[in-house]
């Protein structure tokens, strides 16, 4: 797996660098006031303080048209894929540390079955203090560790987004992804937490490492 840049012409065909705003705010609350654990990585869909800051109003009007948004984090240290995972719309990445996106295309998936060949996955580096929006039809899943010393990640998604699964009558083979609100998932067989909690199995060959990409 070779190491792309989000600045590289080939991840707009993945996503777009945010521009126009100033996370200063935002990134410094984030630092101030969440945890980064060494050993795991934990995932907040809304934070009160994040979301109480003045960039809210202007994320979720300028950039999500007036839809509301919730604004989390993602925080921890991990560097293997374990899933992939895609929403009915787009999801914004703000960097407070170096990171790697290990992304794919929703094309990709073998809608015979609903599973991906982990060789779609390419690996992009986001550096610390910068945007970018993940398009709905890109699948991603936590951010990665660019090295030893962990992340923190700002998640700006629509409103309800990774909450509680709704109850549905299944209707097509894409139905068995669902694992929350508005979130698609497929699971590598390695993915011990993700599989109990009822993600679909659908990821072959090895489960891709950003380690293998660490400068």
């Amino acid at each position: 797996m070779k190491l792309e840049s989000v600045k590289d012409a080939l991840f707009r065909e993945y996503g777009q660098i945010v521009e126009g705003y100033n996370f200063t705010e935002l990134l410094q609350t984030l630092k101030q006031t969440t945890t980064r654990p060494l050993n795991k990585v934990i995932y907040v869909p809304s934070d009160a303080q994040l979301e109480g800051l003045s960039i809210y109003g202007a994320l979720q009007n300028n950039y999500y048209g007036g839809m509301p948004i919730q604004i989390g984090y993602c925080n921890g240290h991990g560097t293997k894929l374990n899933a992939l995972e895609y929403h009915r719309d787009s999801e914004i990445n703000i960097a407070y540390d170096d990171v790697i996106l290990l992304l794919a295309k929703q094309s990709e998936i073998n809608t015979m079955d609903w599973s991906i060949d982990a060789d779609r996955v390419r690996a992009f580096f986001l550096p610390a203090g910068m945007a970018v929006e993940l398009y709905a039809s890109t699948l991603h899943y936590a951010p990665s560790s660019a090295d030893e010393t962990g992340f923190q990640v700002i998640i700006v998604l629509p409103k309800g987004t990774n909450l509680a699964k709704p109850t549905i009558t299944a209707k097509n083979g894409e139905d068995r992804l669902l694992t929350a609100a508005n979130k698609w998932l497929i699971a590598h067989a390695e993915a011990k937490a993700e599989i109990a909690g009822g993600a679909y199995v659908g990821i072959r060959g090895s489960n891709p490492d950003a380690r293998s990409v660490w400068k």
